[in-house]
């Protein structure tokens, strides 16, 4: 008897691995998974290497590395190659760390406005709009630079 892991069609793979079809073919396009041979006038048929690669794939994009960086670590999985997938996971984690640390900013703008908007209440004018309005990277801030280059004498 063929062992069932051995033996799953892509939609029975693509559900082992959580994914749906297009995003085997996908993955086949991009050279991250192989595409199993055709048997004539068969249907391919993937196996448990190949739910364990998928795996690989899904758990390293959980963890934040892009398609190219994926490929490059299955390239490095030999083991042979653990100073090069040490230098890539260290580069994704400065990565982590300066999106943390962007995020931490974000978090503590968003709960000065949160308590400044909670102290106004009543007021005609909310402080997280006007903040938002007159941000130096808001859209009108650009427009009112522009506006005054071209007003005559600042008009």
């Amino acid at each position: 008897m063929v062992d069932r892991v051995e033996n799953l069609t892509i939609g029975a793979f693509a559900r082992a691995a959580g994914v749906n079809v297009e995003t085997v073919r996908y993955y086949q396009r991009r050279g991250l998974l192989l595409e199993p041979r055709k048997p004539l006038g068969g249907i391919r048929r993937y196996g448990e290497s190949d739910v364990a690669r998928l795996g690989f794939i899904k758990t390293a994009q959980r963890l934040g590395f892009t398609l190219e960086e994926v490929a490059l670590l299955l390239k490095l999985d030999d083991g042979t190659h653990c100073s090069e997938a040490a230098a890539v996971a260290q580069h994704k984690l400065a990565e982590v760390r300066a999106r943390l640390a962007d995020l931490n900013r974000m978090d503590s703008v968003l709960s000065a406005l949160v308590a400044r908007c909670r102290k106004s209440r009543g007021h005609v004018s909310c402080p997280l709009i006007s903040s938002l309005r007159s941000a130096p990277d808001s859209p009108r801030s650009h427009r009112d630079k522009a506006y005054r280059r071209v007003s005559p004498a600042g008009k």
